[in-house]
């Protein structure tokens, strides 16, 4: 089994920069794509970003530019550095481990580990 633990989440102004880490356990080395997604109160789920083991992104149009997703392969932890938060912004945030090793997919039925999620809220 894999465990995926966030951290980082809180509240932040406009503007503001918020930075979340997802630390993997229960496996090494770690090769999948890892992803961030985020939910909304009555939203659903949506891609954020995603990465491959070998640094290569993928990231949701509303948030380039502003997000950059990072991994530290040796330490199985994946980061998402939030810069320009916007109240938009506001979600549960959940790190995931995909099914696969190539593809950066933005289904989340495609990722078969999820962390807990961590709160992020950008106030006006």
């Amino acid at each position: 089994q894999v465990q995926l633990v966030e951290s980082g989440g809180g509240l932040v102004q406009a503007g503001g920069s918020l930075r979340l880490s997802c630390a993997a356990s229960g496996r090494s080395f770690i090769t999948n794509v890892m992803g961030w997604f985020r939910q909304a109160p009555g939203k659903e789920r949506e891609f954020v970003a995603g990465i491959r083991s070998d640094f290569i992104t993928v990231y949701t149009t509303s948030v380039k530019g502003r997000f950059t997703i990072s991994r530290d392969n040796a330490k199985n932890t994946v980061y998402l550095q939030m810069n320009t938060l916007e109240p938009e912004d506001t979600a549960i945030y959940y790190c995931a481990k995909s099914r696969f090793v190539n593809s950066i997919t933005r289904v989340s039925s495609d990722y078969d580990y999820w962390a807990q999620g961590t709160q992020v809220t950008v106030s006006s």
